[in-house]
């Protein structure tokens, strides 16, 4: 893991189906991810796949932050990568679903942001400062999405 990347893991009561579906399902996320305001589907969706785009709107230290978001990569149900580039960083989000058995998934998210130009020192230092918040919004997510997927897979 470089300096500007962050991994979280967690274990998560559903079948590994059922934990894609809760985590590719756009027009459900803001009922999902309790940091997620608002969700703007722009391509694709439906199915969830490689080229799939829209305009996330999250809130963060209490002020909303929106970026636009492409799917890159995607694997049902083992894997996808969704980047997104804003205010001179390059962002990319890789989830990762490992079933454990047939009713428990491992699911890993590493995020990590790249400068597309160059940035100062003190640019630098805050990043770092900023990885620690953003590893406990990431586990943040990853709890909702366990909550989320879990209750899904009780209805059956």
């Amino acid at each position: 893991m470089s300096d500007s990347s962050v991994t979280v893991s967690r274990t998560v009561a559903a079948p590994v189906e059922t934990v894609w579906d809760v985590a590719t399902d756009l027009e459900a996320m803001p009922g999902t991810m309790s940091a997620i305001a608002r969700v703007e589907v722009l391509t694709g969706g439906d199915p969830f796949d490689v080229g799939t785009r829209w305009r996330e709107t999250r809130v963060m230290m209490r002020r909303e932050a929106t970026e636009e978001m492409t799917v890159t990569h995607a694997e049902r149900p083992s894997s996808y990568t969704v980047e997104a580039d804003n205010h001179g960083v390059h962002y990319v989000s890789t989830f990762t679903f490992t079933p454990l058995d047939a009713v428990r998934t491992e699911v890993t998210l590493t995020f990590s942001g790249e400068p597309t130009k160059p940035q100062n020192p003190l640019a630098r230092a805050m990043g770092r400062f900023g990885l620690k918040m953003v590893k406990r919004e990431l586990e943040k997510d990853l709890t909702d999405l366990a909550a989320a997927a879990e209750a899904a897979a009780r209805r059956g």
